[in-house]
């Protein structure tokens, strides 16, 4: 399966139910749901259940509708002898010999088990118990809720940071508040590429500000602690500066050039409507976040 997969959960019943999305589409945790009958095997439940003939059957039927891949002929002998006292049947043997897509095995100690889209999960829920599969379906709707507002406001912010970045671009006026260069740090070697974007931007190298902030230096960096507007400016002089260093251009030159647009950007984004769109936004997501905990 994909490494790029994206791992969540809701809590159902006062227990903890895995959701993994694997390429764009909602996979439910089949092993957690299985805990609700079977705390030490959750297994079982899940291997009782498909032997159930209507069961085999609706798996089937949903193969067919949503995959293209499916092997029809391996299923007609999971159909024959689903239901008989000698029908066995696991997750992993159902996918293996029929192809099956609509639910997953995932190997590991802390996220593996079988998963399943949730037209099924609900039917196993289902199985489980009518009460159990109702308090699913709504934590599930509340989840991707949330997410829907989320991805709403991703694309806003990206939006917005595009007009804030297009503006850097596109405009010049004289600036202060960025840090002036000394002539000490001008000729200066720095080791490492961050510390010359972090003396343009903010004065000081990363070692500079641990010394200085000892209190809050082993919580973080000084990116962490810094404003949204330091983080786009910072974001631009990343890009700059890759584009600078294949232009061969020195490093001495370099940060004097960078220093130098950070003073721009940073008089011209303060004021900006536009900026000011996505500290809103910023404001927003931070605290819907504290009311999410």
């Amino acid at each position: 399966m994909n490494k790029e997969n994206i791992k969540t959960e809701m809590i159902v019943e006062d227990r903890k139910i895995n959701v993994l999305m694997v390429d764009n589409q909602d996979y439910i945790s089949l092993t957690d749901l299985a805990r609700y009958a079977d705390e030490e095997e959750p297994r079982l439940p899940i291997q009782n259940w498909m032997r159930n003939k209507d069961v085999i059957l609706y798996l089937g039927l949903w193969e067919q509708l949503n995959s293209k891949d499916f092997k029809r002929v391996e299923f007609d002998a999971f159909k024959n002898e689903a239901g008989s006292n000698k029908f066995k049947v696991s997750p992993q043997k159902w996918i293996k010999e029929t192809n099956a897509k609509g639910i997953i095995s995932k190997s590991g100690r802390y996220d593996g088990g079988t998963f399943a889209h949730p037209d099924i999960a609900f039917e196993f829920a289902s199985w489980l118990s009518p009460e159990f599969k109702l308090y699913l379906i709504q934590e599930f709707q509340r989840l991707k809720k949330n997410e829907a507002y989320q991805n709403k406001i991703d694309w806003h912010a990206n939006r917005v940071l595009a007009k804030a970045n297009y503006l850097v671009h596109t405009d010049a006026i004289k600036s202060y508040i960025v840090p002036t260069l000394t002539e000490k740090q001008k000729r200066f070697v720095y080791a490492e590429e961050a510390d010359v974007l972090n003396v343009a931007l903010f004065g000081m190298t990363a070692k500079e500000w641990r010394e200085s902030n000892p209190d809050i230096a082993d919580k973080g960096n000084i990116r962490d602690y810094t404003d949204l507007l330091h983080l786009v400016i910072l974001n631009n002089l990343e890009n700059i500066n890759a584009e600078l260093i294949e232009m061969g251009i020195s490093q001495s030159e370099r940060l004097i050039k960078l220093n130098c647009m950070a003073k721009r950007q940073m008089e011209l984004l303060k004021n900006n409507t536009t900026f000011n769109n996505l500290e809103y936004i910023e404001n927003k997501i931070n605290n819907k976040e504290e009311l999410l905990q």
